[in-house]
């Protein structure tokens, strides 16, 4: 079998395992420099803690984890339970299961079929004609699973069903669905458990879970792996990292204020000059469906709206009127996709469009309080720009919305984002505790950062001292010493296998070259360490307490 793995995944070589961890480090020495404190959680979660946490599109893109356990066998007595069609659906295949097993020769399938419904009477003509059109149409399938597999080796026909549970999912779906209250149960005997989509819901279940040994306002921060069932492509994978900071217990706009801050020392430190941190309010967004008559539609308005960058003006046009909204509201809404000006500018702007709404005004009082906020103070080297159009489709977001771009000339999506959430904690029983947040982008941050060459000061780790193993008459002392050269934190190590000719000689010689590294000891004579420096070549013969001198 040729080794493969999923589709967006990815294998990450040491190289790139040194890059990656260059960015961890420095999101998390920022982390920790602002006040932030780790905290990890599980990778999955329980289903009903994550679903409808990001709205219709998001719920579509958690992977859901099947149970462990025969669930089919449960899913099967709960299915016949539920009415006699399911009942009957299951004892037709069991007789065709009888049937195959005992006759060696051919025998008439749809003949088979028909004279068992023939003889049914409790259930209806339509029913009949429903389980007589899915065994002749999957006739083929049904006779090659039997004849391949020993029925007497399983006490159930869908403990065997394995390979074809996505056939069973579409026979359910077609023919069983008999209610919604069954459609549930039965779902949570197949998946009770979930990939987490992003880290923000679980910290908020955390947050709920622990919130009496918790100090608020509770700053934390969390940099682990997150799954999304998402189309790959570039800059975009199905399993990647997010590095996320929190805080939870304060309604201060200083956060807001902070978390600017916080990703202009990120990216300044990573010498990722001219990022933009663009951001808005949701209420503003909120004002803005209501001042156009489609406060009803507003999670439509704003998953249409974020798609505006990927999908342009007509594109965003054609899916809010087929979400409803009326090409008049549209019309009002249109001077907002060119909005121009400084930051300054455009609040003005909204102030006057909004007049009529309370959340709305409300919305441009918040971020007028964080623009002027980082006017007086100052960025390194990023630029914040007021951008109407930012609406990141998650549901939660009740305040700020943020939204990182890369420098201008570097074809990616957005390197971070985040915003302020008042109420997400409600969902798991904790009520009025707010909460503000954004995450780094680590993996687009690695493509960005490749592709402006701004990898070459990180290096791969690599042992400082190598000794060479051209005999073992001196392991003892070799390992002694390199005993003490760990204990003074001085990285080395010892080639391990003994070079018995010239060749495994130049080996160890070409291992030294491809790892670059910066001292040899090649041989020990009288109690003295034969030591190479590789940058010039220069040799000398020295005590052990006179090399880690020379090497620190």
């Amino acid at each position: 079998m040729k080794p493969s793995i999923p589709k967006g995944t990815r294998d990450f070589s040491p190289t790139e395992v040194a890059k990656r961890n260059y960015i961890f480090n420095t999101i998390r020495t920022a982390f920790e420099t602002f006040g932030f404190q780790p905290i990890e959680t599980p990778s999955f979660e329980n289903s009903s803690t994550l679903m409808g946490k990001y709205g219709e599109e998001g719920d579509r893109l958690i992977f859901k984890i099947l149970n462990s356990g025969d669930y089919l066998k449960d899913l099967r007595k709960n299915i016949i339970n539920s009415g006699k069609f399911s009942a009957f659906f299951f004892e037709l295949l069991d007789s065709i299961r009888f049937i195959v097993s005992k006759k060696e020769s051919e025998f008439d399938f749809k003949d088979t079929v028909d004279k068992y419904l023939s003889i049914v009477s409790e259930i209806t003509l339509e029913q009949k004609e429903l389980l007589s059109d899915f065994f002749i149409n999957n006739e083929d399938d049904i006779l090659a699973f039997y004849k391949d597999h020993n029925p007497n080796e399983h006490s159930d026909f869908l403990d065997s069903l394995g390979f074809k549970r996505d056939k069973f999912q579409f026979i359910y779906n077609k023919y069983i669905n008999e209610s919604e209250t069954f459609n549930s149960k039965s779902t949570s005997l197949i998946s009770e458990k979930a990939l987490r989509y992003d880290l923000t819901v679980p910290f908020a279940r955390y947050v709920v879970q622990h919130q009496n040994d918790i100090t608020f306002p509770f700053k934390r921060y969390q940099i682990q792996p997150v799954w999304r069932a998402d189309r790959p492509q570039k800059g975009r994978f199905r399993e990647f990292y997010q590095c996320d900071a929190d805080v939870v217990g304060s309604k201060s706009l200083l956060q807001e204020v902070e978390f600017v801050q916080l990703y202009d020392t990120v990216f300044s430190t990573l010498k990722l000059v001219d990022t933009t941190i663009k951001i808005n309010n949701r209420k503003i967004l909120s004002g803005i469906a209501e001042v156009i008559g489609a406060k009803d539609k507003l999670i439509d308005f704003t998953v249409a709206l974020d798609k505006l960058d990927k999908i342009g003006k007509d594109g965003v046009v054609k899916e809010m009127i087929s979400k409803g909204i009326t090409e008049e509201a549209i019309e009002k809404l249109r001077p907002l996709f060119d909005f121009s000006g400084s930051n300054t500018d455009k609040l003005n702007s909204l102030e006057n469009m909004l007049d009529a709404s309370e959340e709305g005004l409300q919305g441009v009082k918040e971020l007028r309080f964080v623009c002027d906020t980082i006017e007086i103070i100052g960025l390194e080297s990023a630029s914040l720009e007021v951008d109407v159009t930012l609406a990141r489709g998650l549901n939660y977001y009740t305040g700020a919305i943020y939204e990182v771009a890369a420098p201008e000339g570097v074809k990616m999506g957005s390197i971070g984002g985040g915003g302020r959430y008042d109420d997400l904690t409600g969902i798991f029983g904790l009520k009025d505790v707010s909460g503000v947040g954004i995450s780094f982008g680590l993996d687009r941050i690695y493509l960005v950062l490749e592709e402006l060459g701004l990898f070459e000061s990180v290096e791969l780790p690599k042992p400082k001292v190598l000794f060479l193993n051209f005999d073992s008459e001196n392991d003892i002392v070799k390992l002694k010493a390199i005993k003490e050269l760990r204990k003074q934190a001085i990285k080395c190590e010892i080639y391990p296998d003994v070079a018995s000719s010239n060749k495994q000689q130049k080996k160890q010689w070409k291992y030294v070259s491809e790892r670059d590294i910066e001292f040899v000891v090649s041989t020990i004579e009288n109690n003295q360490f034969v030591l190479k420096k590789m940058s010039d070549g220069e040799q000398t013969s020295c005590s052990l307490a006179e090399l880690i001198n020379t090497v620190q």
